[in-house]
Formats: C-alpha cells, sequence, structure tokens
C-alpha cells in the first residue's frame, strides 16, 4: 500500500505562475478591501461588483499556466497517495495532473445559484457550475431562478470542506505544506492534525513562525523547494 501524503498549498505555489499571493506587500489585498469584494456582506451589498471581481479573477486564469512546483507536487503520485489540500481558488494544481484536489475556499471557475451550497442543504455542490473562464453577470440566473453567485467561500462564510481536509492529514504519512504563511485560519492550523510520528515539511522563503519541533522548514520559493523535498524522499 502506497504512504499518504497531504500537501497544503496556498497562494504562494501559484505565485511563480504569475497569480498575485493575495496578503504580501504589494498582494491583492492591498488594492481591493477583501470586505468590499470577497465577503458575504458585499456580496449582500454589490454583487455586481462581487461579480466583477472574480470575473477578472477568472479571465487572469486563462492566460497563466501551471509552474514546476505544481507539476512536482503532481509527479508525487507516481509513488504516493496525494491528497491536496488547497486554499488557492486556482484550477492549476488539477491542471498540472494532481487527482485529488480539496478547494477549502472554493473555485474561481465555477458558480452556484447563491441560495445553494449553504448550510440548510448540508452543502451540497450539486448545482454547482463550472463556467471555466467566462464572465458571469448581474441577471444571470439558475434554473431555480437565483442569481448565480462565484463558488467560493467569502468572508463571513463556513468552510464546509475544513473537516474533511483535517481527516486527510490526519491519515497522512507525510504533510508537506507549500506556499502558506499559515496566517488564515481554521487553514492555518490543519497541519497540527498531523499524527505525532508524521513529518512536517514548510517550503517556504519567509521566516515562518511555528513553533512545532516537528516541522522542517524548507526556506525556498514553492519550485526550488520542491526540488529539495522530492530529492530528500529518494
Amino acid at each position: 500500500m502506497k504512504k499518504r501524503i497531504a500537501v497544503l498549498t496556498g497562494a504562494g505555489v501559484s505565485a511563480e505562475s504569475g497569480l498575485g499571493t493575495y496578503r504580501d506587500n504589494g498582494g491583492l489585498w492591498d488594492n481591493y478591501d477583501p470586505m468590499v469584494v470577497a465577503s458575504a456582506e458585499g456580496w449582500a451589498r454589490d454583487p455586481g461588483l462581487v461579480l466583477d471581481f472574480y470575473n477578472m479573477q477568472r479571465a487572469k486564469l486563462r492566460d497563466v499556466r501551471p509552474n514546476e512546483a505544481h507539476r512536482l507536487i503532481a509527479s508525487l503520485e507516481k509513488d504516493y497517495t496525494v491528497d491536496v489540500i488547497t486554499q488557492n481558488v486556482d484550477n492549476l494544481h488539477e491542471r498540472a495532473g494532481s487527482t485529488h484536489v480539496v478547494h477549502l475556499h472554493g473555485e474561481a471557475t465555477k458558480i452556484r445559484p447563491e441560495n445553494t451550497c449553504n448550510d440548510a442543504d448540508g452543502y451540497s455542490e450539486k448545482y454547482v457550475v463550472d463556467v471555466g473562464y467566462e464572465a458571469v453577470r448581474l441577471g444571470d440566473k439558475a434554473p431555480n431562478g437565483a442569481q448565480y453567485r462565484p463558488h467560493i467561500v467569502f468572508f463571513g462564510e463556513a468552510v464546509p470542506k475544513i473537516e474533511r481536509a483535517a481527516d486527510l492529514v490526519g491519515q497522512a504519512d507525510i504533510v508537506l505544506i507549500v506556499g502558506t504563511s499559515l496566517q488564515v485560519y481554521p487553514a492555518a492550523g490543519l497541519y497540527r492534525y498531523a499524527r505525532m510520528e508524521a513529518p512536517v515539511y514548510l517550503i517556504d522563503p519567509a521566516d515562518v513562525k511555528l513553533y512545532d519541533s516537528r516541522v522542517h522548514h524548507i526556506r525556498k520559493v514553492a519550485t526550488e523547494g520542491m526540488k529539495e523535498f522530492v530529492g530528500m524522499l529518494k
């Protein structure tokens, strides 16, 4: 039986593909107020503005490609059972070949009726639609008559896949963290579900403060760090 690797990824793994990070200096939230364009309150106040913001994010994805870090993560599936748990809403892991990706914060290329995928229906994704890189406008309605909204976990909303992610980390023989500064909860605490005997590797060039003796910090950008990590497995 193959050993399991749980890979926790954040914006840093996609930065080398040309997608900006969110919280670093010059990141997306320096130019856009997340409470305006990416919150439940923002959607209620001005859904057209939120749709425009995610139309822009979706259009960017058309022009970027997976980088070597994405490809190296996907290549781990040759020898391991790999669960990718990502905070990213892009589709670069899938395009690189990863076959089991859990998107904690939703997916930019997908939409859903605004009155679905909530606590009332058990967060069912039955009505989620993949629109690729196409724009969605105010007035675009689902068959049930509801406005389509981005299939994104807005600030102020529950993260329905967090329990599944915690279970996957708990099953892993190795935990790998790539390109996340571990500042956004609840995702930032996921690595703590790793079994005591499971080594934890963190790939990030920044001085991430983690008070956990299990964590081996590879201080490199995602592509170079993944090369080192893959070499350590051999």
